[in-house]
């Protein structure tokens, strides 16, 4: 009689959870069915089911390319050096601005440091190109001032992956700030007054007291990060990329694209994204269990 009467207590709460599961179902589960493209050489008036088996030869052809490992070597320097910079800047940010006593002050900074956030990159991308022009860029012409000629941010190779890492860091250190925020207002108000008794200046609070007290959150958010690192952002290496630049600047998802939909092989496009969907399946599998282990995050 209790399960009953819990059931019929619940079935509003089941209700309200089976769309979001039918939509994941129909839009995330069912495409999975198109696996099947990376075996076969896929022609589109063909269909998948009448198209040639050829097994594991996609897989083949692409560990064959001279450049695929160029380009798995860049996707992961691209992300790993945006997961370091980023936990950094997001850190360092929030320990500043947790010090700032004016509550207007601070509302002000985290209003414009969290703008750039909901721009796309269509739109960044844009600015980023008219700033970095060497001919006509704010940049250039600050450089100018001083006497020191402008790199090519965008045209040269060795500084092109740091271009995209800084970019990507102004855009995302604002959001990415607010965990460390919340997980600042969790510390303890009394040890920090017990590390003035003995003498510590803010910075000994800060070593001492602060990053502590939010070493458990770090943990957390690097170990979950790790999932991403074949995830090197499309959209602001599309928008950013050019033919100059291909040797440091191209990634797996931009090759993707340009096998895919550019030169319609498709066959051999699904297979690249099935290789780069099992290895971060891995991925994410570890960075759960290292959450788990060091930061005492389960998920079930």
């Amino acid at each position: 009689m209790d399960i009953k009467r819990g059931m019929r207590r619940e079935l509003p709460f089941h209700l309200m959870v089976w769309p979001g599961l039918l939509a994941v179902l129909i839009f995330s589960y069912v495409p999975m069915a198109g696996i099947v493209i990376a075996f076969e050489k896929f022609i589109p008036s063909k269909g998948i089911f009448a198209s040639k088996w050829i097994g594991w030869d996609n897989f083949r052809f692409l560990f064959e390319q001279p450049d695929f490992a160029q380009i798995i070597r860049n996707t992961v320097v691209i992300a790993v050096a945006k997961i370091i910079a980023g936990l950094i800047a997001s850190i360092g940010f929030a320990l500043l601005l947790n010090e700032l006593g004016r509550a207007f002050v601070k509302r002000a900074i985290q209003t414009l440091v969290y703008l750039p956030h909901f721009l796309s990159w269509i739109i960044l991308g844009g600015i980023l190109i008219d700033i970095l022009s060497p001919s006509t860029g704010v940049v250039s012409w600050a450089f100018g001032l001083i006497g020191i000629d402008v790199p090519f941010f965008l045209g040269s190779s060795s500084w092109f992956p740091f271009t995209l890492v800084l970019s990507d860091v102004w855009k995302e250190f604002g959001f990415g700030a607010i965990v460390y925020l919340a997980a600042l207002t969790s510390i303890d108000p009394t040890h920090y007054e017990a590390a003035v008794i003995d003498g510590a200046n803010r910075w000994r609070q800060t070593w001492h007291v602060t990053l502590p007290g939010i070493a458990p959150i770090v943990v957390l958010m690097v170990t979950l990060s790790l999932g991403n690192v074949l995830n090197a952002g499309f959209d602001q290496v599309f928008i950013l990329l050019n033919p100059s630049v291909m040797d440091t600047g191209d990634i797996i998802d931009t090759w993707v694209y340009r096998m895919g939909l550019v030169n319609a092989q498709y066959g051999l496009a699904t297979a690249v994204g099935l290789f780069k969907s099992v290895i971060s399946t891995v991925l994410i599998v570890s960075s759960f269990m290292l959450a788990s282990k060091f930061a005492n995050y389960r998920v079930f």
